[in-house]
């Protein structure tokens, strides 16, 4: 992360370790900054008093390695952010009055984007900040992956089954809710279907009418022009002086017929004016049978376009055409016949929705059966965790229970709330000491015990839980000697399936980390981009022997400072 005008820090570059990172410093050197900046990029609230003195905004930049097709990547390409080999660049910018601005792998983005891929990123566990597994939903899964097939298998049935479950019963309300509806759209159906039945019209009839009527309207007009066209063609009996086309033609032909055989190309000429006039005779004859054919019955005429009305009124309702009309009465009669038939599919679906319901009921104790053996074995290590963190006569439970509901499912006498994974909601309880009552854990610990239950849930969890990042803040409160090494061991133990940031007071702890950074301030009280730096060899006895004893140049306090080191590469 590179943090810039933010607090106590001017300009500073923070580079977290793939395995544990320890950030230590001086009391009110800033150290709680990188948690702080973390929040930030996160998606947490922006307080402009965040602001450095003097500067116009705070700026925090990260860049995150996300596995291909993990659901952040999923989630921050729908963004339309761009991953960067493998990595989101994330950035925060928080205004001295107030205002926020997100970027995602170059993009702007709604600070809501960042806080929907906190979840999947990094767990948090602070005395302000809490993230992750407080979650009840959270701690359900969490539990699922440590229980491992012993749920998997029976959730995967009953999910299948829930949601079939859920199918079966929306189908059922959208018949029995709807029925009213249904009922007029079934009349309405039979009433249309009933019309057209009436009517029954023929694929293509409107438009074999319309041609006829207009051919009747107009009877006596082409009756009149084929008689001229004939006589044009064939000669009028009635003036046998007159001249007629077929008469010029067959003269022509006469004409040529004389001289064709001096030339192949007057034959040919002649030959042609032959086929002209059969063409003649023939179309004559044409013409001569149509007028003779045309029917100028006004009886037929007003019989079509009675048909026609009929059609019309169809076409207005049901269809642009008659083609339309009977596609519309074709998907009508399939609809009529479905919705007729809602009595047995309700009968259907109230038995299949019955035995759903049944199934569901014994796969749901299948997983709670599966849940409770988890969580005793669960509860068992976490609380074994804690005798060695410096708690030792703290108990953890994890309570699964049901919810009474009457439209749930039946368990053993018990109608019961269920959702998509399950009946069961499941909480971890902590009684901090002998007679206390067990509390959500949110509420049963202080900051720094909070961290440390949250720590020993982590390691037992570690490997089951697929958030990628812990932060501990405060991990380390109110403990010291022993347990403070012990925490140092557990954190290094997470580290091997996570990365881990702790920010500490600790030596014991810090020992530990893979990578230890040191925030210090300038003369002036700000923290420059020198003002983090990765500590190896002798600078990192130095800060530890600090830590230690307050003292960096303590013979006694570096020697115990290597002995730590030695220690916690032993034990690594």
């Amino acid at each position: 992360m590179r943090i810039r005008s933010l607090g106590v820090i001017d300009d500073a570059v923070v580079e977290l370790s793939p395995g544990f990172t320890a950030v230590t410093g001086e009391t009110g050197a800033g150290k709680t900054m990188v948690v702080t900046s973390l929040g930030l990029l996160l998606g947490g609230r922006a307080d402009p008093a965040l602001v450095r003195l003097g500067a116009k905004s705070a700026v925090v930049e990260g860049r995150i390695t996300v596995p291909e097709g993990a659901a952040a990547a999923l989630r921050a390409e729908e963004a339309g952010a761009e991953l960067d080999d493998g990595a989101l660049l994330v950035s925060r910018t928080v205004s001295a009055e107030g205002r926020s601005r997100a970027h995602l792998g170059g993009r702007s983005v709604p600070v809501g984007v960042l806080a929907e891929l906190a979840d999947d990123l990094v767990a948090v566990h602070g005395q302000s900040d809490q993230q992750g597994l407080l979650k009840p939903a959270r701690q359900r899964g969490a539990l699922d992956r440590y229980a491992g097939d012993a749920v998997a298998v029976p959730l995967a049935k009953y999910t299948a089954a829930y949601r079939r479950l859920r199918a079966v019963s929306a189908e059922l309300d959208e018949i029995t809710t709807r029925a009213r509806e249904r009922a007029q759209e079934a009349d309405m159906l039979r009433f249309g279907l009933d019309e057209i039945a009436a009517v029954e019209p023929r694929p293509g009839e409107d438009t074999e009418l319309a041609a006829e009527a207009e051919r009747l309207g107009h009877a006596e007009a082409l009756a009149s022009a084929a008689t001229a066209a004939h006589a044009a063609l064939a000669g009028n009996p009635e003036d046998p002086e007159g001249v007629d086309a077929s008469t010029l033609v067959a003269g022509a032909h006469r004409a040529l017929e004389t001289v064709r055989s001096h030339d192949p190309a007057l034959a040919a000429l002649a030959d042609r004016i032959g086929e002209i006039g059969i063409l003649l005779a023939d179309v004559a004859g044409e013409l001569a049978g149509y007028a003779d054919d045309l029917d100028a019955d006004p009886l037929r005429l007003a019989a079509v376009e009675e048909r026609r009305a009929a059609l019309t009124q169809l076409t207005r309702k049901y269809g642009e055409d008659v083609g339309a009309v009977l596609a519309w009465a074709e998907a009508g009669a399939a609809r009529l016949a479905e919705l007729e038939g809602d009595d047995d599919r309700l009968e259907e679906l109230t038995a299949e929705r019955d035995a759903l319901r049944a199934e569901l009921a014994g796969l749901a104790r299948a997983l709670t059966e599966a849940r409770v053996e988890a969580a005793a074995r669960f509860a068992a290590a976490v609380t074994e965790e804690l005798a060695s963190l410096a708690m030792p006569h703290a108990r953890v439970t994890i309570d699964v229970r049901q919810t009474d509901d009457p439209d749930g499912v039946e368990i053993d006498g018990r109608t019961v709330a269920y959702g998509p994974a399950g009946v069961d909601e499941v909480e971890l309880l902590l009684a901090p000491h002998p007679g206390a009552p067990p509390r959500p854990i949110a509420k049963g610990a202080s900051g720094g015990e909070l961290s440390r239950v949250m720590l020993a849930v982590e390691v037992v969890f570690a490997g089951t839980d697929p958030v990628p990042t812990y932060l501990f803040d405060e991990v380390d409160a109110g403990v010291g000697g022993k347990a403070a090494v012990e925490i140092g061991r557990r954190l290094a133990k997470l580290a091997k399936s996570a990365q881990v940031v702790v920010v500490t007071h600790l030596p014991q702890v810090a020992a530990f980390a893979d990578r230890q950074l040191l925030v210090e301030k300038t003369h002036d009280g700000s923290v420059t981009r020198s003002g983090v730096q990765v500590l190896e060899g002798e600078d990192r006895v130095r800060e530890l022997s600090r830590m230690l004893a307050g003292q960096e140049d303590s013979q006694t306090a570096r020697a115990h400072a290597e002995e730590l080191l030695a220690t916690a590469r032993a034990d690594t």
